[in-house]
């Protein structure tokens, strides 16, 4: 009886439940890229327009690959290839 009373009384008890798509990470897989410093390419994918590093849970980038993403971003900038802000 209590838990009839609480579903109604509750502010979303008609909404439709929302199906969230589980994220797979884009850099795992048969064809995926090899992360490399010197492919900008594929690094400007995960840098915002600021400059920033995007966080994995924007790109759906596994936590393995994330590590390694940023220390490749932050190699290419260290050489010139990416810029660290842009205005």
């Amino acid at each position: 009886m209590a838990m009839m009373d609480r579903q109604s009384s509750e502010a979303g008890a008609g909404r439709k439940v929302f199906f969230r798509r589980k994220k797979t990470c884009p850099l795992t897989g048969n064809n995926a890229p090899k992360i490399d410093y010197k492919d900008v390419k594929l690094l400007q994918r995960f840098i915002s327009e600021r400059g920033k590093i995007l966080p994995s849970r924007i790109t759906s980038v596994s936590h393995k690959k994330q590590r390694s993403l940023a220390a490749a971003i932050k190699r290419a900038r260290n050489i010139a290839l990416l810029p660290f802000v842009t205005k």
